[in-house]
């Protein structure tokens, strides 16, 4: 019995920050929706009919009476809330398929070999992903991951048509489909590229699944050879497995002001420590050191420009938070320099390792078992009841320097005191 041909599914949530808020909001389901960066500063998402009149990266300061004309609604991002939604999303789309690649934070990639109709289970997950979640998704079935792509690309420009699903697994939509998409669409393909097929005369997605592969090696890459290949329906790519622990961890914030005062700073490093020793939990790793660096605004001509950074040997590989916070917080001060005006800084976690994983002998310290339990009560208590709910004492809970987010949402998820009400009469 031969074996079966792949299928791969591409579920991605449509607008999914703009989506995230109005889950929450129902008076805003025909309302356009922008969503801002790090400190209000620019247009990082768009919903459907705000793509028209803004373009992503414009800064908020610019547009502020366009959106007011067009009746353009502004948010801070949210990424407790948008987080939270992806993982609630994420884990219904798992339940239902045999496997999952999550490929972000918005988009996942499923592998349906073996399913009887891919297309009718393609519509059961979007109906429940809406009706659990309140988020509607496009879905793409296809032979390859390209030809996915491509196919929930359709899904969504021709909603109206295919009602969010399209299955190109037949030859003739498959042509369909490639003849009727410029080739700027397809997984892969920017600008630059764009520019060099339109000169080989490969303008649509069928043109560059009917080019030779070999010469768009050997004239670009071959990335792009398989990109050919795969809309030609030759599987180049498979569902990658879960993702390795990560070697290094980074948590990095500007501030919400200019800061010039030592105290201020180190709540911020301690805060992100916080941040950062979580994620290192997360993956069940230790850390032996840290490098802790604080900048001012590299781009304003008029302020003195300073940036610098420690790295610091931990006494034994650790993610006890209290003594990478210690650690952090002195670190600080032999990089502070009085007289500047600070606008970000940046906690990083190096050589990560196992627990078991390092060398240990007759004198090397070792982290005890009661900080590794006390981790596990403080991650238990702050995942159940939110978190920072038990944090510690150096990290603020209005912190002054804390980014510029004006305009956010509540966080209806991830926050006990701003859960819904419903009153009953």
């Amino acid at each position: 019995m031969s074996e079966l041909p792949p299928i791969f599914g591409l579920i991605d949530c449509n607008s999914f920050y703009a989506s995230c808020e109005r889950v929450f909001r129902p008076d805003l389901a025909k309302v356009p929706i922008v969503v801002l960066s790090n400190n209000d500063g620019c247009v990082i998402a768009r919903s459907y009919d705000a793509k028209p009149f803004v373009k992503m990266g414009e800064p908020y300061f610019q547009i502020k009476d366009k959106l007011r004309r067009h009746g353009i609604v502004a948010f801070s991002s949210n990424y407790a809330l948008y987080g939270d939604m992806s993982q609630r999303v994420m884990s219904i789309i798992e339940s239902m398929v045999p496997a999952v690649e999550v490929y972000s934070i918005d988009e996942s990639f499923t592998d349906l070999r073996g399913v009887p109709d891919p297309e009718v289970l393609g519509r059961k997950i979007r109906t429940q992903v809406l009706r659990c979640t309140g988020i509607p998704v496009g879905v793409g079935i296809a032979h390859t991951k390209t030809l996915a792509k491509l196919a929930n690309h359709t899904a969504k420009r021709l909603q109206a048509q295919t009602g969010g699903v399209v299955d190109i697994c037949d030859t003739f939509k498959r042509d369909w489909v490639l003849r009727n998409t410029d080739v700027s669409e397809v997984w892969g393909v920017g600008r630059r590229m764009k520019a060099h097929l339109d000169v080989m005369g490969i303008k649509t997605a069928m043109d560059l699944a009917k080019a030779d592969p070999w010469t768009l090696r050997k004239k670009f890459s071959v990335v792009i050879e398989k990109t050919a290949r795969e809309l030609a329906g030759t599987s180049c790519l498979e569902l990658d497995e879960p993702d390795p622990p990560k070697q290094e961890i980074c948590c990095s914030r500007a501030f919400g002001k200019r800061m010039t005062e030592l105290p201020a700073i180190k709540e911020a490093v301690a805060t992100y420590m916080m941040r950062a020793s979580e994620k290192l939990r997360a993956q069940h790793s230790l850390c032996r050191k840290i490098r802790i660096s604080i900048r001012t605004g590299m781009f304003n001509p008029s302020e003195a420009h300073y940036a610098n950074g420690v790295v610091v040997d931990l006494p034994y590989p650790t993610d006890d938070v209290r003594v990478l916070t210690k650690a952090a917080t002195e670190a600080v001060e032999k990089v502070f320099r009085p007289g500047y005006r600070y606008s970000k800084a940046e906690v990083m976690l190096l050589n990560l390792c196992k627990p078991g994983e390092f060398t240990e002998d007759l004198f090397s310290r070792s982290q005890p078992g009661e900080a590794t339990k006390l981790m596990s009560v403080l991650d238990a208590i702050n995942g159940r009841w939110g978190r920072g709910t038990l944090r510690v004492a150096s990290v603020p809970s209005t912190p002054e320097w804390a980014m510029q987010r004006n305009l956010m949402s509540q966080s209806y998820t991830t926050r006990l005191d701003q859960l819904w009400r419903v009153r009953c009469q």
